[in-house]
């Protein structure tokens, strides 16, 4: 029997570690495959490599189960013979109107470890699988069984060991060591396991020594890492240890419980750049984190990432749409988040994930949500439709200029002197009536960026300067002058000699200003002063800036 595992990624540079792992405790199983796409690629070419298999195994999410689909119907046509088996959080729970679908045979719910196994071993007569769901004489028929796959079963297995070290290296390769969250937020689907379960340590470094040498990224899926103290300062002392140059490693933490040891581990041992944390806030409103049964402290949090950011790349989330949290909630969350200045600040909009908590109440809280993946909120009690669409705007104008690093100084000098959630509101409505948000040139960014800030703070010299400033330090190469016109060109050659710079082997541009840059960056004053800035461009990285 030949039998494909198989997904579709989001993007060519994500990783499957599902197939990887349901692969590796069953390489023996004669006829056995595995293979990645991508929801990119055209689902004729898919569906095409898949009919030839007799059982075609779908790992599903909500970012993939609507092509997944589409290619198991093309499947079908293509071979009417082909059986189609679907497993993953996407279909595991309310799979009624999945198992429906003519292209749909089987679902495995839940962990598929055990299902399958049982499934290889026993098909065609898959009666006693447990937690398949499937079809009989226009039947749906299910055996639950409630027992978790012994992840110390997992010992000697190395999911990635038929990965080439290229393919390793330019992707993001994940890792899990425990399964499970303590937690019991309401709009996600780990909270529904909350017994933690850990893989067997020894294999753990094994395999993660094996990605340090052949990967680069390395994303640890465990949704709140730093549980124990204990096992989160071994983990990190190994890496420590043993990271190669270019690793980094990504964890998700619940910031406001980390234990002053690991700070302190970090303080004396971690090198700058080397982790990254995802924190998820979500929202500072303590009323909508009750809501959701969702308990932290941002006063905490907020100090903890403080005191770790010169170390450690923080990723913060924030949630829109949860309930209890209104316009001005929302706008607060955001401004006060925001002045963390993380390199990136995730604005998601609330998902009603099948099998979640949050989808069940709903009616409670007048939620109208997509009912179609990603099941995003629609309206609410607490936010209309226009509401909801305004943050859209200014999501995206975050995105632009912030997380892509596109006007980081203008940004903290609204920050700081201004409404930044009002700023961008303003400024994502501007560019959405100029410029489509995912057909735009670089110059568009900064052009559109320049002319809203001389239609709303024409008076503002310094923020018109930042401007300048941000898009002239963006580039690799020297690039068109806009905005702030060069110093005359005698005084650049003699701003350039007297700062010994090599105009032979670079390019330079130098602006003339009416503040101390280099005092507002270190001390956040704006000091009257006539200065020079000069941008230093070597063609490979950003411009350097030379005060």
């Amino acid at each position: 029997m030949k039998v494909l595992l198989t997904t579709l990624n989001a993007k060519y540079i994500h990783i499957n570690l599902a197939i990887r792992l349901l692969y590796a405790l069953n390489k023996t199983f004669k006829g056995l495959e595995m293979k990645e796409f991508t929801i990119k690629e055209p689902k004729d070419g898919i569906a095409n490599f898949c009919a030839d298999f007799e059982v075609i195994a779908f790992s599903c999410y909500i970012w993939n189960i609507t092509q997944t689909l589409e290619v198991c119907r093309l499947i079908k046509q293509k071979n009417p013979s082909a059986k189609i088996l679907l497993g993953g959080p996407e279909v595991s729970y309310d799979y009624e109107d999945v198992i429906c679908r003519d292209e749909v045979d089987y679902i495995i719910v839940g962990e598929g470890e055990n299902p399958f196994r049982e499934f290889l071993e026993h098909y065609p007569n898959v009666e006693k699988v447990s937690n398949l769901v499937r079809k009989e004489n226009e039947k749906v028929l299910f055996l639950p069984k409630s027992a978790n796959f012994d992840l110390k079963l997992y010992a000697g297995i190395n999911p990635y060991q038929n990965d080439t070290p290229e393919e390793l290296h330019n992707k993001v390769c994940y890792v899990e060591t425990s399964r499970g969250c303590p937690y019991k937020c309401e709009f996600c689907l780990a909270s529904l396991d909350n017994q933690v379960r850990y893989l067997p340590m020894d294999d753990i470094k094994s395999n993660l020594l094996y990605l340090m040498q052949h990967g680069r990224v390395i994303k640890f899926l465990d949704r709140t890492f730093n549980i124990k103290k204990v096992f989160t300062i071994e983990i990190f002392d190994f890496i420590v240890k043993n990271h190669k140059p270019q690793n980094v490693f990504q964890f998700e933490i619940t910031a406001d419980i980390l234990h002053p040891d690991i700070i302190q581990y970090i303080h004396d041992f971690v090198p700058k750049g080397l982790f990254r944390f995802e924190i998820g806030i979500q929202t500072v409103n303590q009323k909508a984190n009750l809501e959701v049964q969702r308990k932290q402290s941002f006063d905490k949090t907020k100090n903890i990432i403080k005191i770790l950011d010169y170390k450690v790349e923080m990723h913060l989330d924030l949630i829109v749409g949860m309930a209890l949290d209104y316009w001005e909630d929302i706008k607060f969350s955001f401004e006060e988040v925001f002045k963390l200045y993380a390199p990136e600040l995730q604005l998601g909009f609330l998902k009603f994930l099948k099998g979640t908590p949050v989808r069940h109440k709903a009616e409670q809280h007048g939620f109208i949500y997509d009912p179609n993946p990603p099941y995003q909120i629609i309206e609410s009690k607490y936010l209309s439709k226009n509401e909801l669409f305004q943050i859209t705007l200014l999501e995206e104008a975050q995105e632009i200029y912030w997380n892509k690093k596109r006007a980081v100084h203008t940004l903290k000098y609204i920050t700081e002197n201004e409404s930044i959630f009002d700023f961008l509101l303003g400024l994502g409505t501007y560019f959405a009536s100029k410029k489509d948000f995912h057909k735009h040139s670089l110059v568009d960014v900064y052009e559109i960026l320049n002319e809203y800030i001389f239609i709303h703070y024409a008076d503002n010299q310094v923020l018109k300067q930042l401007v300048a400033i941000d898009y002239y330090q963006h580039f690799k190469v020297k690039p068109q002058v806009l905005f702030l016109d060069e110093v005359d060109r005698k005084l650049k050659s003699k701003i350039i000699e007297t700062q010994k710079l090599n105009h032979h082997k670079f390019r330079h541009i130098v602006l003339p200003l009416d503040f101390n840059f280099q005092k507002y960056l270190t001390e956040n004053i704006i000091e009257k002063e006539e200065k020079h800035l000069v941008f230093q461009y070597d063609g490979v990285e950003k411009a350097e800036m030379i005060f």
